[in-house]
C-alpha cells in the first residue's frame, strides 16, 4: 500500500474502506509532519502521539487471542469529533481493525483528545498469519475528523513489530551430583509456527549458559553454545556448588528474548 499523510474537509466521518495487509502490535509516539501542517491555519488536524501495546512488541503464539491496546491522541483548533477507524497493516494478506463504534475519545482539553480501541488477532482464525513473514515490521493506519470537519488520514501513523512466541526448557543431570564431577545440561528452543499453529526449533541461535547460587538472585553466564538444527541445546559444566542451571536467548527481531526457569542441582 502507498503511505500517504493527507488533510481536508471528507463533509463528517465516513467509513473509509482500505485494501491491504495487516496486523498490529508495538508502537512509538509520532509527532507533527509537515505533511500534516501543510494547509495552515488555526483549524490545522494534527495527530500527536500513537500508541500500540504499551510502546512494547506484541508476542503471538499459536493458540490464545492477543488483544492490545492503540491510542491516537490528535488535535484541532476545533475539536476531535472522533477516529472513524484504526487498522494495522503487515506483510501477508489480511488485516485488523476497528471502528467508529468500538473506539473510545476522551477530551484532554478543548483542542486535544485519545482515542482508544483493542486490536485482536487469533492464530487459529482463517482471518490470522498466514505464514511466518508475518512476524515483522507492521503499519498502523488512522483515519481522525475534527469537529470543523476536517480530517487527518495516515496509512502509516505508526510502526511496529510482531513477534513468534518463544519457548526455552533445561534440564542439568545427574540430580544429586558429586562435587567436580561434570553435569549435561540439555534444552530446546522453540516459537511458534503460523502455518501448522505448532512450536518448532529455532536452529543457529547463540544461547548462553548460566548458573546462579543457591542464595543468590544473580545469574552469572558460563559460556554460550548455539542451537541444533532442530533447536536443541546441549552442553557439559563441572558441578562445584548447589544452585540453578538455566539457558538464556537474547531473542531477535522476530523473536522475543527467553530465559528457561533454573534447574536446581543439588551437590553432595
Amino acid at each position: 500500500m502507498h503511505h500517504t499523510n493527507r488533510t481536508g474537509n471528507i463533509g463528517g466521518a465516513g467509513r473509509v474502506a482500505l485494501i491491504g495487509a495487516g496486523l498490529a502490535l508495538a508502537a512509538t509516539g509520532i509527532g507533527t509532519t509537515a505533511a500534516q501542517a501543510a494547509d495552515g491555519g488555526s483549524g490545522d488536524i494534527r495527530i500527536d502521539k500513537v500508541v500500540v501495546n504499551g510502546g512494547k512488541p506484541v508476542v503471538v503464539g499459536t493458540t490464545n487471542k492477543v488483544s492490545f491496546k492503540v491510542s491516537v491522541t490528535a488535535s484541532d483548533n476545533s475539536g476531535i469529533a472522533e477516529t472513524t477507524y484504526i487498522s494495522a497493516f503487515g506483510p501477508n494478506p489480511n488485516y485488523a481493525q476497528i471502528w467508529d463504534d468500538e473506539i473510545t475519545c476522551v477530551k484532554a482539553n478543548a483542542t486535544t483528545s485519545t482515542c482508544s480501541g483493542t486490536l485482536t488477532f487469533d492464530p487459529t482464525a482463517s482471518t490470522g498469519f498466514v505464514n511466518n513473514k508475518a512476524a515483522a515490521t507492521w503499519d498502523l493506519g488512522v483515519l481522525v475528523s475534527a469537529n470543523d470537519l476536517n480530517y487527518i488520514h495516515r496509512d502509516a501513523a505508526a510502526r511496529f513489530k510482531v513477534q513468534r512466541y518463544s519457548k526455552l526448557t533445561v534440564n542439568a543431570a545427574p540430580e544429586p551430583v558429586k562435587k567436580g564431577k561434570t553435569l549435561t545440561i540439555t534444552g530446546k528452543l522453540s516459537r511458534a509456527n503460523w502455518e501448522d499453529n505448532k512450536y518448532h526449533g529455532y536452529a543457529g541461535q547463540s544461547v548462553k549458559l548460566q548458573f546462579r547460587k543457591k542464595n543468590s538472585s544473580t545469574y552469572t553466564t558460563v559460556k554460550t553454545i548455539r542451537t541444533s538444527s532442530t533447536g536443541t541445546l546441549k552442553t557439559t559444566a563441572k558441578a562445584s556448588v548447589d544452585g540453578y542451571w538455566r539457558y538464556s536467548f537474547a531473542g531477535t527481531s522476530t523473536t522475543p528474548a527467553v530465559s528457561a526457569a533454573g534447574d536446581f542441582v543439588d551437590v553432595k
